[in-house]
Parts: structure tokens; sequence; C-alpha cells
């Protein structure tokens, strides 16, 4: 049992890792056809399923004429309570 939770864990804390880096990209200007670029398409489809349930719920925040999406902060609050319980 200590395995699956084991694995469980390692596998939260990667996903938890893409997220942030997936954040990190978004602050960037991409220009297609970049490394970059392709690294970022990488991790937007890998995370935004996960996080589109977070963007349903909150939609975006608007401020001014900028929009700030905040489905990464309350996915990474929602993974790190998952692995919280999961140490427990």
């Amino acid at each position: 049992m200590s395995v699956v939770i084991s694995l469980l864990t390692l596998g939260l804390s990667a996903y938890s890792w893409l997220i942030i880096a997936r954040a990190l990209l978004s602050w960037l200007p991409l220009r297609q056809g970049t490394a970059s670029y392709k690294v970022y398409g990488f991790l937007y489809d890998v995370t935004e399923p996960y996080l589109q349930l977070f963007k349903r719920l909150l939609k975006l925040l608007r401020i001014d004429t900028a929009s700030v999406d905040l489905s990464p902060l309350i996915g990474l609050v929602v993974l790190y309570i998952a692995l919280y319980a999961l140490r427990l």
C-alpha cells in the first residue's frame, strides 16, 4: 500500500510542477515555432483538462482591461491538499 501512496505522491508532485512551469511560461511572449512555444503547447495540453474544472467555477477575474486566470493557483492548492492527505 505504501508503494501506491508513494507513486501517487510522486505523480501529484510532478503534475504540480507542470502547472507551475505552465504558469511561468504564460508570462513570456512566445513566438510560434520556437522551442519554448512547443514546450508551452505540451504543458497546456497536459494541464488544461484539470485546470478547466476550476476555470468553469472561477471564470476569469476581470481587473480593468486585464484578466487574471486564477485556475493554476486554485489547482495547485487542491493538489497540495491531496498531497497532504496522502502523507497522513
